[in-house]
């Protein structure tokens, strides 16, 4: 089975059409939830099941499209479009259950306790059956004044992340600060978000803890040379093992680094080959985000840039074992629930 751990919700129009109405509004035009026909729903998912068979694409986790998610724009709008977004997720998993298996959107709002995010956490995973949760590394999209990833500020939610045995997909939103475009910015957060829970020891602390960072890992894998040059900065990585994760007493950056889990949405053969010897096939996941960013035509193949599973299987330094863990087997070790 080709397991896709990095996909966003595919609803039609109508509920982005009910979304600008709630923007519209400030978060008041909220009475109404959006109601779209399981047959209206089952009709707009043609296009992606077609998109899905034409790479070979098996199963996907369907996470809220990041960069709709408003996180920076007030707590009343934040909690009425996360509510109704995971609801069209739910309902995209229910008419598709052997396709689809829903991560949560959460309610983040930037300098409000992260508890505020468990009640909806708590709805996801209880009553609508989620497995799995997006995390958005800056809330505040792009203006700052976030705790990076390393800081207590997080420590509640993961705590609740081990107690329900759920991982997270590390990926920012949207941003608002000019200086960047919306591509680099969660390039930068999911660099910041990687190297500040190396530096805090995060995983040292909380063992149980599964994480994946999106787009193979914004910049750390491929600076690599950099981080191992300054050891010294990072004093933590010597604590010993993660349940076995960790060589024992060995403490480098790669060490560390091998904790996490990456996704392969990177477009590129020859980002994803990189990423995969830096970190090895025990660490990364089949991610492409399609339908998304990456699904125009690649002059130079013919396919489009998110068909990366052919590039994948023809990666000669990889043995079927290895393919296995990348395609299907270190997403089993992460998401309860996935079918057989």
């Amino acid at each position: 089975m080709i397991i896709d751990v990095h996909s966003h919700l595919w609803a039609p129009p109508e509920l982005n059409a009910m979304g600008l109405n709630l923007v519209g509004s400030d978060g008041h035009y909220s009475g109404l939830e959006p109601q779209i026909s399981d047959d209206r729903y089952l009709e707009y998912l043609q296009t992606l099941f077609k998109a899905l068979d034409m790479v070979g694409t098996d199963f996907q986790m369907v996470s809220p499209r990041p960069f709709t998610m408003l996180h920076s724009r007030g707590a009343r709008l934040v909690d009425v479009w996360t509510r109704w977004t995971n609801n069209a997720i739910a309902q995209q998993v229910r008419l598709a259950p052997d396709r689809f298996m829903g991560m949560a959107g959460l309610p983040q709002v930037p300098g409000q306790p992260i508890e505020r995010v468990f009640p909806e956490m708590d709805r996801c995973i209880k009553e609508l059956g989620f497995n799995s949760i997006l995390i958005n590394p800056d809330p505040s999209e792009g203006m700052g004044h976030v705790p990076p990833m390393g800081d207590s500020y997080w420590y509640p939610l993961y705590e609740k992340m081990c107690e329900y045995d759920v991982p997270a997909l590390i990926h920012a939103a949207s941003c608002c600060n000019g200086r960047e475009t919306y591509a680099n910015h969660f390039i930068t957060e999911h660099s910041i978000a990687l190297l500040s829970m190396i530096k805090a020891g995060v995983m040292q602390r909380y063992p149980d803890l599964k994480i994946i960072v999106a787009h193979g890992g914004g910049s750390v894998p491929y600076q690599i040379g950099r981080w191992r040059a300054e050891r010294g900065s990072f004093p933590d990585l010597g604590k010993g093992s993660i349940k076995g994760k960790m060589n024992e007493g060995s403490g480098t950056f790669d060490d560390a680094l091998r904790v996490f889990h990456f996704d392969t949405c990177l477009h590129a053969p020859e980002s994803v080959e990189f990423l995969i010897k830096v970190v090895s096939p025990d660490c990364v996941c089949f991610g492409t985000e399609r339908i998304g960013s990456g699904s125009q035509i690649n002059p130079d193949t013919g396919r489009s840039y998110d068909d990366m599973k052919p590039d994948i299987e023809a990666m000669g330094f990889l043995n079927e074992a290895d393919r296995f863990k990348i395609f299907e087997g270190n997403a089993r070790k992460l998401f309860n629930g996935l079918p057989g």
